[in-house]
């Protein structure tokens, strides 16, 4: 699938020498969803603000659907729409006439069935005249989505869509962002709630002291670096793991009541939790309970951040 945003050896260092970013690069595909993760102060704001037209880079090059940020910003920033954490909303105006004006923002002409069609697919055109100061905050938050698709954009960014959301709010967002996406949007997204990457994102990117560590398929990723974990409740305690078992990943708990099995995606294709089983009972090894727990993306991320 053909690129849409082509980020190439972007480096941002503030006057204080702050080195935000250090050599970014990375390839967004036309219509995925894609999300970065990182800790605060990672370089997710920055390196969003580049690609944004606010932050001026140090160095590197930005391209957007063919378009060179640098060197056109007015150009390339129009293929964009950026959804910021803060709702940063006039209260006092009407729904229907900021998303309206924004569409006038970006240079392009007047059209109503544009803003209604964007104002629908948000479930807002039936608050196109009440006041914002009116709305719930999750309608805000529709608001400001609104405002940054009626311009037509070719990649929207929402960073920390959503944030200070209740669960159930939370929910209709992802299902908002996928139908996005099936309208032909390419989205990147921050977010601190790492389920929601695992929920949406078909990759993921970490960033980490202004250096991006990681882009993976988000299948991939899970495949590669999570785990199983099988708690197995003795019948009976063990003095030590017996010899025949000395290469695989057991360890015993201090109670020697408990053994722990740790196995990737990849190993357990050949020594999985079926083959553990078949051992301990070769091995005349009873067992009463058989927990297990399979990495999270976050288990994942945390491992990942953690071991830098």
């Amino acid at each position: 699938m053909a690129a849409i945003l082509e980020i190439a050896d972007l480096s941002k260092t503030y006057d204080s020498g702050q080195q935000a970013l250090k050599s970014v690069s990375l390839s967004i595909e036309k219509g995925e969803i894609f999300a970065l993760l990182g800790p605060n102060g990672a370089g997710k704001t920055t390196l969003i603000g580049a690609v944004c037209g606010i932050v001026r880079p140090t160095s590197g090059s930005i391209m957007i659907g063919g378009v060179d940020l640098l060197a056109d910003p007015r150009g390339g920033r129009a293929r964009i729409g950026l959804v910021p954490q803060e709702l940063s909303l006039n209260i006092f105006d009407y729904v229907g006439r900021v998303v309206s004006f924004s569409r006038g923002l970006f240079g392009k002409p007047r059209d109503p069935k544009v803003v209604e069609r964007v104002l629908k697919s948000l479930s807002l055109w039936d608050k196109r005249e009440a006041r914002i100061q009116a709305l719930s905050g999750g309608m805000k938050r529709r608001v400001l989505i609104a405002k940054a698709l009626v311009h037509e954009p070719e990649v929207l960014f929402l960073d920390e869509p959503t944030a200070g959301v209740d669960v159930e709010l939370r929910r209709d967002m992802w299902r908002l962002i996928g139908k996005l996406r099936d309208q032909g949007v390419t989205i990147i997204l921050t977010t601190h709630y790492i389920e929601e990457a695992e929920e949406m994102a078909d990759r993921i990117g970490v960033i980490d002291k202004g250096e991006l560590i990681l882009v993976e398929e988000k299948k991939a990723l899970m495949a590669k670096l999570g785990k199983t974990e099988a708690v197995v409740g003795l019948a009976a305690p063990l003095d030590t793991i017996p010899p025949t078992f000395a290469d695989w990943p057991l360890t015993l708990s201090e109670d020697k009541q408990t053994l722990t099995y740790t196995i990737t995606a990849e190993e357990a294709e050949n020594r999985g939790l079926a083959a553990l089983i078949k051992a301990l009972e070769s091995a005349g090894i009873d067992f009463r309970t058989l927990d297990t727990h399979r990495s999270s993306l976050e288990d994942i991320f945390v491992d990942l951040v953690e071991g830098r």
